[in-house]
Order: C-alpha cells, then structure tokens, then sequence
C-alpha cells in the first residue's frame, strides 16, 4: 500500500475542517513540522488498534480482609504530627494548586486507611 504523507499545511487544513483526530497506522508519515502543528492545533494523534488507558489501580479504596488486619500498630506514632508533616510538604511543593478542605480528606483516609487512625 502506498505511503501518506502529512504536512504542515495538511494539519492546518484539518484543523480547519473541524477534524480534531487522525488515526495513524504504518502507511501514514507525518513531517516533523505537521506533528508540531498537530500538537500546537489540539489534534488527537490516535495509533490503529490503539488500546484506552486502562483505570489505576487503587488499593486504597479496596476493603478486602487483607486491607483490614494489616493494621499499623505503633505507639510512638503521632498521626496528627505525621499528618500536618505531609500536609506542609505537599504545600511546599504545589503551593496554591491544592484544596486545603480536599487534602484533609484526602490525608485522614489513607491514615485510616493504614492504621493511623
């Protein structure tokens, strides 16, 4: 099968066109130019038999047995102190960007949620 070629101006035209998603497979080729263009223009790149990112996995929301009696069990452990430490240091690190209402929640779950609490 033969070669398709994409340039620069063949994105913006797609663009125009109110075309927001190209497939791609191994007959297309696209210039360096009209991937730049692409990106810059919103244009979804898609891979023939592309597979969807699949949902992560989060343990944390998982109630099995297991969750449950791995428990930590430490008396030296203050987890208001451990929890205003991860709480500055995520501050510390995004700033504004982060809810402090959300944080609060998000903290008290995983102390729970291994035993801190």
């Amino acid at each position: 099968m033969a070669k398709i070629f994409y340039t620069e101006r063949d994105i913006e035209d797609m663009a125009a066109a109110g075309k927001m998603t190209l497939e791609l497979n191994d007959d297309i080729v696209m210039t360096d130019l009209a991937y730049e263009k692409a990106g810059r223009l919103g244009l979804k790149l898609v891979r023939e038999n592309e597979k969807p990112p699949a949902a992560p996995v989060r343990p944390y929301l998982t109630h099995d047995q297991q969750t449950q009696t791995t428990r930590v069990d430490c008396k030296t452990c203050d987890a208001s102190e451990l929890k205003e430490r991860i709480r500055e240091a995520v501050f510390a690190r995004l700033g504004s960007q982060v809810d402090p209402g959300l944080l609060d929640v998000i903290l008290e779950r995983v102390l729970t949620n291994v035993g801190f609490r």
